[in-house]
């Protein structure tokens, strides 16, 4: 079984794309350098077409490599296409979101993913899809704080896959004893890799007239938490007056940049996962590999 096939087969295990928000993402493969000769969603087992410029690596002991990142830049897409080993990148925030109408060198969405297409590297997308499935990127960010609580659904997926019955967007903790606005910054901070967060303390959380007891999160961009109660939002980013309306509903929110909400669980979940997947499928070794490059482009200075 090619790569690519193996990579989707395994993918659609961590993170079924049925979980997507389908009405506004652009999740699945967007770069197929093979060709699938049957559905993929609908009937296994399937072929994959000899792709018409198949990359061939120079070592052909070398691990074929599955190369994992956030952002699809220009940075990114050149540290991938270096290493002659890497068939697949799973970029979890998809290259291609709106239509094309042409594909233009000059446009640089438009010139990495011809580059890719060039040089035979398929690109795979799983989005929110990562986000809403069970050990996904809202479960990862709540790794943070242990065993301390439990943690639910926000909004419980519409039939969900096998295996995923606990999925859906957004997520709550509720610590088994409250805690001070103070001590949950700083498991926050220590989680996510952080010297610094932007924080909006609602005042009787910075006195600790009030404890923090639950943490509600969501990935990236957080405008759909407005719509939920918790003592704490957590996010990467939140528009200004939706930080003013979270202050007078007695929250505090806390922000990290959008993909520092992400990127960790690449190395933490999506990695290992993969690499297990990939290893009882019965197909060559393969080596998966995380972007040293990829990095939020925000930073407080």
């Amino acid at each position: 079984m090619a790569l690519l096939a193996r990579v989707l087969k395994s993918m659609e295990r961590i993170a079924p794309q049925s979980l997507a928000d389908h009405a506004w993402d652009n999740v699945g493969l967007l770069v197929g350098t093979t060709s699938p000769t049957r559905n993929f969603f609908v009937q296994h087992p399937f072929k994959f077409e000899q792709a018409p410029y198949p990359r061939t690596r120079v070592v052909s002991t070398t691990p074929q490599r599955v190369f994992l990142t956030i952002d699809f830049t220009t940075a990114v897409v050149d540290e991938a296409l270096n290493d002659p080993s890497v068939g697949v990148i799973v970029a979890y925030h998809p290259p291609i979101f709106r239509g094309m109408k042409k594909l233009l060198l000059k446009d640089t969405k438009q010139r990495m993913v011809l580059q890719c297409a060039a040089k035979g590297v398929s690109v795979f997308s799983p989005h929110t899809s990562c986000d809403s499935c069970e050990d996904g990127v809202n479960d990862w960010m709540l790794q943070g704080f242990g065993d301390s609580g439990t943690s639910s659904v926000y909004v419980p997926a519409v039939n969900p896959p096998a295996g995923h019955e606990n999925s859906g967007k957004g997520r709550v903790f509720t610590f088994h004893e409250p805690k001070p606005v103070q001590q949950v910054i700083e498991q926050i901070k220590r989680h996510f890799g952080l010297p610094h967060v932007r924080a909006a303390i609602h005042p009787t959380h910075a006195s600790n007239e009030k404890l923090i007891s639950t943490v509600g999160v969501w990935a990236g961009s957080g405008s759909e938490l407005v719509n939920h109660p918790a003592d704490l939002y957590l996010t990467g980013e939140l528009g200004h007056h939706d930080v003013l309306e979270a202050l007078e509903q007695n929250r505090t929110v806390i922000l990290c940049e959008h993909s520092n909400t992400e990127r960790g669980y690449l190395s933490a979940v999506l990695k290992p996962k993969l690499e297990a997947l990939l290893s009882q499928d019965g197909g060559e070794p393969v080596e998966i590999v995380v972007s040293k490059t990829d990095k939020d482009p925000l930073v407080v200075v």
